[in-house]
């Protein structure tokens, strides 16, 4: 198993499909996982520290494992099936969680938690870059990261969803 690093998110073109790229914390082999635009905005925030108004869906993810008394220990990529990949949550009591690698890697970002990929899927998917490949996947990760759009519609529907929840609404009625 190999320790990983969020390199960044680079938008494919002319899908307009976002890429994440984590590689090897001491090798030269990178993983390009393709997630979706609601995902890629959540790691873009986070990475940019772009303060929001209310806790996102990975944010309160976080809060809850926390006010549940658990803590979250690492993430692995774990497998690679006809092109979709897998992942786990590792928490401190051993327990793990089944997880797409996109949330779980917006998880472990804000949690400060290390991400790992096993060797076979690294020997499966991971790609070793040429110098100009590694420039345009490093140097630019940070443009690539501003061209992360979220369609308007798509926006919009999230902020007025946002104006439209309270705390109450994620509470049990009572007897439940």
């Amino acid at each position: 198993m190999s320790k990983m690093r969020v390199v960044g998110i680079r938008v494919e073109q002319p899908q307009n499909e976002p890429v994440l790229f984590l590689r090897e914390a001491t090798g030269e082999r990178y993983l390009p996982i393709w997630i979706g635009q609601a995902e890629a905005a959540a790691i873009v925030i986070h990475q940019r520290g772009t303060p929001v108004t209310r806790p996102l869906t990975h944010d309160l993810l976080r809060e809850v494992i926390v006010a549940l008394g658990h803590e979250l220990r690492e993430v692995r990529i774990t497998d690679l099936q006809e092109g979709t990949f897998f992942a786990d949550l590792v928490f401190s009591d051993g327990k793990q969680v089944s997880a797409r690698p996109s949330d779980s890697i917006a998880l472990a970002i804000r949690a400060g938690v290390p991400i790992y990929a096993e060797e076979k899927v690294l020997a499966e998917a991971g790609l070793f870059l040429s110098e100009e490949e590694v420039e345009v996947v490093e140097g630019a990760s940070a443009e690539a990261e501003a061209d992360v759009e979220i369609p308007e519609e798509e926006l919009a529907k999230f902020k007025e969803f946002l104006d439209s929840v309270s705390p109450r609404d994620f509470t049990s009625p009572e007897g439940e």
